[in-house]
């Protein structure tokens, strides 16, 4: 039923002509969280005495689903959006929550989170961004690229290295809110998901007010890593909607299409293209199902979430490309979104920990030997 409901919802609310102009713009509708909230899509994995809804890993994974199958810059959004809520649910004091945690859950606060760096993508614990404790602030120089919304967002969460009295040089999590500290945020251009509005951000003598230390100093690090399994569901989920949205459209195309003669849905070759469509999106979805169901059991998961990750963000792409094959010359057209599909799943190979980086972790569960230093 709620799978029902919030297809009728995008279906209504979010059509291909609004999309396009998202893209074209290259923003999004930020008023559309809001909308999407009466689903559990802002917070909905707290509890419901946070202002949460409870929901299960199961049943996210199903609306991440649903928001990848409609447009996968809102499920890139989303995904930004509900790690704030998080770290600020888990970490937050009782003055940062009702500051922030309250006006996001209502979908009314743009996020962002700072992780990457210039040089630094998959290895976190070597984040250079300082953040010196003066007095009443802190003091942050660095540098951070690939930020989501960064250019939009008045909040964001910041991963820096604490120098203090307390601290010698630990990441820790910061709290930036755009009234109160001044930064510079410039767009980076970028072949998929347009709307996100993917950005650089620069920190110059920066001063960040004490109390928005968010969590205990020093241990910035390992409250990031705790929500690595999060986000790697969540990319899953979202590439498992995308690679069944383009075999939904190839699908209808190669019924209706026709060449010599006949519908191309009845050559052999086309067919094979649909059936190898099909068995990689329901795999995928398989797989990610099995990485939520540990994740509801409590277990570490970071197996099969990084099993999800991997297979289904490369089956997505397959999945696009197959699409883009049984569309012939339509699928490059722009004014078809089987080509954004195509871009935007192409870009779900990175986030998140690379296909590469997957392989490395997956192969230490493995055999219980590492590949990393």
């Amino acid at each position: 039923m709620l799978r029902e409901s919030i297809r009728a919802f995008m279906g209504k609310n979010l059509s291909e002509s609004r999309i396009a102009e998202s893209e074209a713009r290259g923003s999004f509708p930020w008023e559309l969280i809001g909308q999407l909230r009466e689903f559990g899509y802002v917070g909905g994995l707290l509890p419901e005495e946070a202002g949460g809804f409870g929901l299960t890993y199961r049943a996210w994974a199903m609306m991440m689903e649903e928001a990848g199958y409609r447009w996968l810059s809102l499920r890139v959004l989303l995904n930004t959006l509900n790690i704030v809520v998080a770290l600020l649910h888990h970490l937050g004091d009782e003055r940062q929550k009702r500051k922030w945690l309250e006006p996001l859950l209502r979908g009314e606060l743009p996020v962002w989170v700072g992780i990457t760096e210039p040089e630094h993508g998959s290895d976190v614990a070597s984040v250079t961004t300082r953040a010196e404790e003066r007095g009443d602030h802190w003091l942050v120089n660095g540098n951070k690229l690939w930020i989501t919304n960064g250019v939009n967002g008045r909040l964001g969460v910041l991963v820096a290295r604490t120098f203090s009295p307390r601290c010698d040089g630990g990441l820790s999590l910061f709290l930036v809110d755009r009234d109160e500290t001044e930064y510079e945020a410039s767009r980076v251009g970028t072949m998929f998901v347009k709307a996100t509005a993917t950005s650089q951000l620069g920190f110059r003598d920066a001063r960040i007010p004490r109390e928005n230390l968010l969590g205990p100093e020093g241990q910035g690090l390992k409250a990031i890593l705790t929500g690595l399994n999060y986000g790697r569901l969540n990319v899953a989920a979202g590439a498992v909607g995308a690679a069944q949205a383009a075999l939904d459209l190839a699908t209808d195309y190669v019924k209706t299409r026709k060449q010599f003669g006949k519908t191309i849905g009845g050559f052999q070759l086309v067919q094979k293209l649909i059936v190898d469509m099909t068995v990689r999106t329901e795999a995928a979805r398989a797989l990610t199902d099995r990485a939520a169901q540990a994740m509801d059991q409590g277990l570490s998961a970071r197996r099969e979430c990084s099993i999800a990750k991997l297979y289904a963000s490369e089956a997505a792409h397959e999945v696009a490309s197959m699409a883009l094959q049984a569309h012939g010359g339509m699928g490059y057209s722009t004014d078809y979104p089987i080509e954004r599909i195509f871009r935007d799943t192409r870009g779900g190979l990175i986030p998140e920990g690379t296909s590469e980086i997957q392989t490395l972790i997956i192969g230490r569960e493995i055999l219980g030997l590492s590949a990393f230093s």
